[in-house]
């Protein structure tokens, strides 16, 4: 590359020394980058100014003025032109790279939970450079490529024995209100006992129609039929697995359930009724748990009518996975995985408040949701592909026939 030469005269000397510290640095700045940009356009033209040569490739066109933005504050460089062919400069390549980053990481912290007005100060303070709030939601839609790969891919090579279901609510603005948007999640566990977020989507509510859609996308993305669907109680679901997947089982999630149950208790029986559901919920087969289920009626049935109504009729749903092993059952007897995504996600909405629209909540939360499958994947097995393989041979046809006896329940309600 050609040398670079900078000269200053008296004046500008003096105010190097004497004067702004921050404005002296910025002065130096823009004396080199024009100046490196000089001997760019030398290299390129293979002439300096006013040269004769043979080797001349181009003729100068005089400059424009370009803002570029740094650290310490907006520069004005004077960006050579060239006749025939464009001049390029490392200067705004180099400085590309740079706002790509900060783009990136402006993104990365709206996804991670800070406002928008937040991330225009840190930027502001960190870089010298203004962003309103409407260009960082604007870029944040640069996300949406990936929210879109991530929903359309397809399923085919995913065995998932084990899918987990849920949904939780955002406030978002349409037509000049505030609604609430259900955001419904699937996680699979796999055959090898990894976890993987197989779906999410926006709908408007928690109805036939959206349940029925979201499990049918699944399916055609090529996702096999699971041995059991593990949700809480919501009807919509039930009618949605027994239409999209019927020969999936239903295991109710039991901290739902006791939940369910715990609501409709008096206070001053509740510890004591919580820690009788317990013990039967970690019986060690379905006849002790029913012995313990019968026992707790007795006890609580004349002061709990219609909880203990709930425990009887929920009972064997929520004891589906009881013939699994304790290990692997505990973990998947619940969706206590989707509820710490479901934490994590409102955490991150709390400073939003209100979404401007649905597609919004589908870019963020799509977003968060994608962070936390691929930490979920890395985490360690539920169970061994080996362990499982030997289970799976010995309940999956009880699997089946779980499925068809709760179907046969579900259309007589």
């Amino acid at each position: 590359m050609a040398q670079v030469n900078i000269t200053l005269n008296d004046e500008e000397i003096l105010q190097v020394f004497i004067g702004d510290r921050e404005e002296a640095i910025r002065f130096l700045l823009e004396r080199i980058l024009n100046e490196i940009m000089k001997a760019e356009s030398e290299e390129q033209l293979k002439a300096s100014m006013h040269e004769r040569t043979e080797d001349r490739q181009d003729y100068r066109n005089g400059v424009r003025e370009r803002k570029l933005t740094t650290r310490i504050g907006t520069l004005t460089l004077q960006v050579p032109r060239h006749r025939s062919e464009p001049f390029h400069t490392m200067v705004f390549e180099n400085y590309s790279r740079s706002e790509a980053s900060l783009i990136a990481t402006m993104v990365q912290m709206v996804i991670a939970g800070v406002s928008t007005r937040k991330v225009t100060k840190v930027v502001e303070t960190l870089c010298g450079k203004t962003f309103s709030k409407s260009t960082v939601s604007e870029l944040c839609k640069r996300l949406d490529e990936d929210i879109r790969k991530f929903k359309c891919q397809p399923l085919d090579g995913i065995d998932a024995p084990f899918l987990m279901v849920d949904a939780t609510y955002f406030k978002a603005r349409e037509n000049h209100r505030i609604v609430s948007k259900a955001f419904m999640v699937a996680l699979a566990i796999k055959s090898d006992g990894h976890r993987e977020v197989v779906g999410f989507d926006v709908y408007d509510a928690e109805d036939d129609y959206s349940w029925k859609r979201f499990l049918e996308d699944l399916k055609q993305r090529g996702l096999q039929t699971p041995h059991v669907m593990i949700s809480d109680a919501h009807r919509s679901i039930r009618k949605a697995m027994a239409e999209v997947f019927p020969q999936t089982a239903w295991q109710r999630c039991q901290v739902h359930f006791m939940r369910n149950i715990l609501n409709e208790t008096p206070p001053k029986y509740k510890e004591g009724l919580k820690v009788e559901l317990q013990e039967m919920f970690n019986a060690g087969d379905i006849k002790e748990a029913r012995k313990r289920r019968d026992s707790i009626i007795d006890d609580y049935g004349p002061v709990a009518e219609k909880a203990m109504k709930i425990l009887d009729e929920g009972f064997e749903d929520s004891m589906t996975l009881i013939n699994m092993p304790q290990s692997i059952s505990r973990i998947l007897r619940t969706t206590n995985i989707l509820e710490r995504l479901n934490r994590e996600l409102k955490r991150r909405s709390d400073v939003i408040q209100v979404f401007p629209n649905g597609a919004s909540v589908l870019r963020l939360m799509g977003a968060v949701t994608i962070e936390y499958s691929d930490r979920q994947s890395t985490l360690q097995r539920i169970f061994a592909e080996r362990t499982f393989k030997e289970i799976r041979e010995k309940l999956s046809g009880e699997y089946r026939l779980t499925a068809q006896r709760q179907n046969v329940l579900l259309k007589a309600v």
